[in-house]
């Protein structure tokens, strides 16, 4: 070991010696682990330039005086192998140069692993995949609440405002200009973050945790929607009637929607679900009321909130937000909205209802709006279930607009991970922020005793301490005599962890596996063919003249995303393709066939028997198998009969034509 003089230069680059930071000339690098050391502060510096290459720090190098007693050639012994372990590290010609670093450190922090056991299960190498293309460009880590800037380059939230907050308008990494809009208002990629959470929830062994990732159902096959009259369809949906209710809860439920309340899927309202409007939503039970932001009663406390961006007082941080109460504006007559507040808000109506679920400690459901703007935790589009909350503390002060505003702080408290993390868990008990404004608050209300909903240390999850308060309304059925309809969900074909993760980067217009993927700035993902053919034949610019006497400024046409309102005209002038994802999803592509390719040789040797998995690919068959068919041809051998009844056995075909089997299987998004 280095003596207690000799010490490196720590992750800034300052010697941890002197405290100053070396230059170039004064910097050593040691040839096995990489580390920066300080010339003049080592005790022994090496004596010419040459030696200066193949120089070893003093914590790789063997020490000179080694004693010939045991304990030293013990300590002698150690040494040696910690250094024959970094020179095979070097030697791997399969590593690349990150996880070469990645895996020294490991050795030399005493946490080293096999390198052969990430490689045991093939599907365990999809982390890696991720990790070694899709780093935040900063931190250098998996990014968490991902932002990937039109250039390619994808950032951590936290990162990205950092470095903006620098007056820097660029990306750290190819100096491209950011957007102005983007740079204020940057947009999580829900397509990485739903990833991410998927490899992690593959690399630490939760069996069926992926199932539970909801963020791309939308209910396309929904029996019943919102009714809107032929007259009312220019005006949208004002005149609009509110379709099925699809779940079985009450209207003045609490807390999260469980699967016994779902009789149509048996999943319950998951995290991250997403819906079209407002009348979508309240069909699922997540927020019921069409326009109000605040579903409760002030006697019984506030079931659910919506953010849509209503109040500029509010201020989201994800985990925890500042809420705006309502009321403090006129609507009287025929004013349908307003903007401007006249009056202070009170205590009361649901303003009252928000503070008793404060008081007693009830969760609060809340969804989030694309119509919120200011937040980065918004979806791109449509209403999206965001979990349950705690209202902690309540208070009233004086608003942007000069008038007095109730003012509650939310903290998330939900099992389930929040859609813009790619954690595969839920949160945990913290510590509350840190709120300026309560200085100078009024009326503050903060809970005394012990909250109805509160988190369990013995089985780790957030549960209910008190018993629910009881529901003043009749629970609604589905069925005309009174029993729960449960519909069984017809059997799937199973399908390889990095399939599933492939379906994840689908082209949001052909749904199909992106072909050199363009982000834009709103944070959408498409095909380029795909974004480009969506404008073909449109120009950027529009020339216009006076009445044919003389031609005026050329004027700007306006392209607006296919997903959100946003203007990308700049963006398509110059797309630039995410490279780092199209690499992750050549390599998925590239495993997969191989994978593929190894189970269609055991089919071939007889190798498959009725307990292996059967992939989609193998379910749709040949095209000689085809061809026998149309000719009307019998199986041709008895290896084909024999796999045919294992299908039938296993319930993947029915006992129909051969020419029937060969149908492709149903849309496997929900797997």
């Amino acid at each position: 070991m280095a003596h207690d003089s000799n010490l490196p230069c720590d992750g800034d680059g300052v010697c941890m010696v002197c405290k100053t930071k070396p230059s170039e000339n004064e910097s050593l690098i040691c040839k096995t682990c990489a580390t920066p050391w300080h010339v003049n502060c080592l005790s022994a510096p090496p004596d010419s330039m040459s030696d200066a290459v193949n120089w070893e720090c003093p914590d790789c190098s063997l020490p000179a005086d080694v004693a010939v007693n045991q304990n030293a050639a013990a300590s002698s012994s150690s040494s040696g192998d910690l250094i024959a372990a970094i020179r095979a590290i070097e030697s791997d010609s399969s590593l690349t140069e990150q996880e070469k670093a990645k895996r020294r450190q490991e050795l030399l922090s005493g946490g080293a692993k096999d390198s052969t056991a990430d490689r045991v299960n093939p599907d365990n190498d999809v982390l890696n995949i991720l990790d070694g293309s899709l780093n935040c460009s900063m931190c250098m880590q998996l990014p968490e609440r991902p932002v990937t800037t039109p250039c390619g380059h994808n950032f951590c939230l936290k990162c990205f405002q950092k470095w903006i907050g620098q007056r820097k308008s660029t990306c750290a990494n190819c100096r491209t200009p950011i957007p102005a809009k983007m740079a204020s208002q940057p947009r999580i990629n829900s397509a990485l973050v739903i990833a991410i959470r998927m490899a992690r929830t593959l690399r630490s062994g939760i069996s069926g945790g992926t199932s539970k990732v909801a963020h791309f159902i939308h209910n396309q096959n929904r029996p019943d929607k919102a009714f809107t009259t032929e007259r009312a369809k220019k005006t949208g949906k004002a005149n609009a009637c509110s379709g099925k209710i699809f779940v079985t809860i009450p209207g003045d439920h609490f807390g999260p929607i469980s699967a016994d309340n779902d009789p149509e899927r048996n999943l319950g309202v998951l995290v991250g679900e997403t819906w079209e409007d407002r009348f979508e939503c309240r069909q699922w039970g997540a927020h019921f009321p069409h326009v109000a932001g605040i579903a409760g009663q002030s006697d019984y406390g506030a079931q659910s909130v919506a953010l849509s961006g209503g109040y500029e007082d509010d201020e989201d941080h994800g985990e925890w937000f500042l809420y705006t109460g309502s009321g403090g504006r006129d609507l009287s007559g025929n004013k349908r909205t307003n903007k401007l507040q006249s009056f202070d808000q009170k205590f009361d109506k649901l303003n009252e209802a928000l503070r008793v679920s404060c008081l007693k400690g009830y969760p609060v459901r809340v969804v989030r709006s694309h119509k919120e703007k200011r937040s980065s935790y918004a979806p791109d589009k449509g209403v999206r279930y965001d979990g349950v909350y705690r209202i902690e503390k309540c208070w009233r002060k004086a608003g942007k607009q000069g008038f007095k505003v109730c003012r509650y702080l939310f903290v998330r408290c939900d099992n389930e991970p929040a859609p813009w993390t790619s954690d595969d868990h839920g949160d945990r008990p913290r510590a509350l922020p840190l709120i300026k404004e309560l200085q100078g608050a009024t009326d503050v209300t903060e809970r005394k005793g012990a909250p109805a909903w509160d988190y369990n240390e013995e089985k780790s999850c957030w549960m209910w301490k008190k018993a629910p308060p009881p529901s003043r309304k009749p629970v609604q059925c589905e069925n005309e005599d009174g029993t729960k309809a449960r519909n069984v969900r017809p059997k799937r074909l199973a399908m390889s962890v990095k399939q599933r993760l492939l379906k994840e980067f689908s082209c949001l217009l052909c749904r199909e596996v992106m072909n050199h993927p363009l982000t834009t700035p709103c944070a959408h993902n498409f095909c380029k063919a795909c974004l480009e053919g969506a404008f073909a034949g449109q120009s950027f610019t529009r020339q216009r003249t006076c009445e044919g006497r003389r031609t005026l400024r050329a004027q700007k046409n306006i392209m607006k995303c296919p997903s959100c309102p946003t203007d990308i005209s700049d963006f398509l002038q110059n797309p630039q393709i995410n490279r780092e994802l199209m690499n992750v999803i050549e390599s998925l592509k590239r495993q997969i066939e191989e994978e593929n390719a190894a189970l269609s040789d055991d089919v071939d040797d007889g190798g498959l028997d009725g307990n292996d998995e059967v992939l989609p690919e193998e379910a749709v068959g040949t095209d000689k198998n085809v061809e026998d068919d149309k000719e009307g041809a019998q199986p041709v051998n008895e290896t084909e009969t024999k796999q045919t009844h294992k299908r039938k056995r296993s319930g993947n075909i029915d006992n129909v034509s051969p020419k029937k089997s060969i149908d492709k299987p149903d849309d496997v998004h929900n797997l």
